[in-house]
């Protein structure tokens, strides 16, 4: 064993650790965890856990089904709750086959796969991310209406007392298990509610979002309400978006940082934002991953649904936040087009191929755009040349299918599964008879 193993042996034995359990993810972004023994944890570390790849979403084929989960010591933390009044423990996994090699549809191991691209070309992936949740009430008719715990707005102070401190309890949880959290505060829906973590490389941050959805889930059900991360819950209120602020550092220097260019964003910046650009048709059925994706994506709000970039535009599906010169290191992009629903391992693995590919093929940045997108008409936007995202999942699944970048992200096991996978989905959707159409052709 390393030192950091050796570590995590020594704490759970002096803190009385009963459950270690491991985490993972299947390729549609779902948590997964087996929980072990202390006295299994140096068995984990040296040999891995066995387990039925082909019985987890997309992650082997029947006739490949054995596979083995290794934790990675580097994440383990104790968790901020008790199971059964014992004290338990969680580590990230990573999915190995039984010969000890990567599992090439692990979702951890391909974002790895990205970073180690970009490491190679002297970059490190930072990410800021802002994500928004909302909150119900529970009621006996599951599928039916969700009712939000409060009818606060933007910034609002609610009265509600569990409004209050859901969030609290949120970044109490975050904060112990070693995930800083920048602010937090009421988004614009009623019972929706904002918290952005502090800037990380891009495999602890997806690592630190779906421990923020199990710290969320976790306090929901204790305190009796609903935690909702669908893209678009309620018809009349915005959805949840997962923005992103994204930047490249080469060392300790900011990469996209250059006072004397235009909006103080370097040319390496511009090119990541060309190459995010012209793949963002093709990436969308990865960062927009469900049928209700686009019902937010095409809601009116302040999702983009138009492929453009500006600066402090927040109608575009890129922007450039404001910094000052003395500010350098803050420079960064911001991407708003995920959704608090996606698999943050393989959106964060096709926004990075796509900027490097921008980078390395030498892409020329579209004209910046900062006027409202949305207010434009159509023949407005064709003149400006802007184009638009996917309109449906049906849509996106068939531009991934052609995309060597998604292909070659992803790897083929899983690129086949993803497709698959959202291809069924879609038909399942399309054969719902909704209330819309009972209303109008009833």
């Amino acid at each position: 064993m390393d030192q950091q193993q050796e570590y995590v042996v020594r704490t759970i034995e002096n803190q009385h650790v009963r459950f270690i359990r491991l985490w993972f993810t299947d390729v549609s972004g779902t948590l997964k965890s087996v929980a072990i023994p202390p006295a299994e944890v140096e068995s984990a570390f040296n040999h891995g856990v066995g387990f039925d790849g082909s019985a987890i979403e997309g992650l082997s084929r029947i006739h490949e089904a054995d596979m083995l989960i290794k934790p990675d010591a580097t994440t383990f933390q104790l968790l901020p709750w008790d199971e059964s009044g014992e004290k338990c423990a969680r580590m990230f996994c990573d999915i190995h086959t039984p010969d000890d090699q990567p599992a090439r549809s692990d979702p951890r191991g391909i974002l790895r796969r990205a970073l180690d691209r970009a490491s190679e070309l002297g970059f490190t992936f930072l990410i800021h991310p802002e994500v928004e949740f909302y909150l119900f009430q529970q009621h006996n008719d599951e599928f039916g209406e969700p009712v939000p715990i409060d009818n606060g707005s933007y910034f609002d102070h609610v009265s509600h007392p569990l409004a209050q401190s859901f969030r609290a309890q949120t970044i109490q949880g975050l904060e112990a298990l070693g995930i800083p959290v920048e602010f937090s505060h009421h988004e614009a829906g009623p019972g929706q509610n904002e918290i952005d973590l502090r800037v990380a490389d891009a495999l602890t941050m997806a690592d630190n979002l779906m421990s923020l959805r199990a710290v969320v889930e976790h306090i929901a059900i204790t305190e009796g309400v609903v935690a909702s991360f669908m893209p678009k819950p309620l018809i009349d209120h915005p959805g949840n978006g997962l923005h992103i602020h994204m930047s490249l550092f080469e060392g300790n220097r900011n990469a996209f940082f250059d006072p004397l260019r235009e909006y103080r964003l370097s040319e390496t910046g511009t090119k990541f934002v060309a190459g995010i650009l012209r793949h963002s048709r093709e990436i969308s059925a990865i960062t927009n991953q469900h049928v209700n994706s686009y019902k937010r994506l095409w809601a009116g709000d302040e999702a983009p649904a138009y492929i453009a970039w500006g600066k402090t535009n927040r109608s575009a599906l890129v922007r450039v936040p404001t910094f000052s010169a003395r500010e350098g290191h803050s420079a960064r992009i911001e991407y708003r087009a995920l959704d608090s629903a996606v698999n943050p391992y393989l959106a964060f693995a096709v926004l990075l191929n796509a900027g490097l590919e921008g980078i390395e093929k030498d892409y020329e940045v579209p004209e910046s755009i900062d006027t409202n997108i949305n207010a434009l008409t159509d023949l407005e936007r064709r003149i400006m040349g802007i184009a638009e995202l996917p309109s449906s999942l049906h849509s996106a699944v068939k531009l991934a299918q052609e995309s060597d970048l998604v292909a070659t992200t992803l790897g083929e096991d899983a690129f086949d599964y993803f497709l698959r996978n959202k291809q069924r989905e879609w038909h399942e959707y399309r054969q719902q008879i909704t209330i819309f159409e009972r209303k109008v052709y009833y």
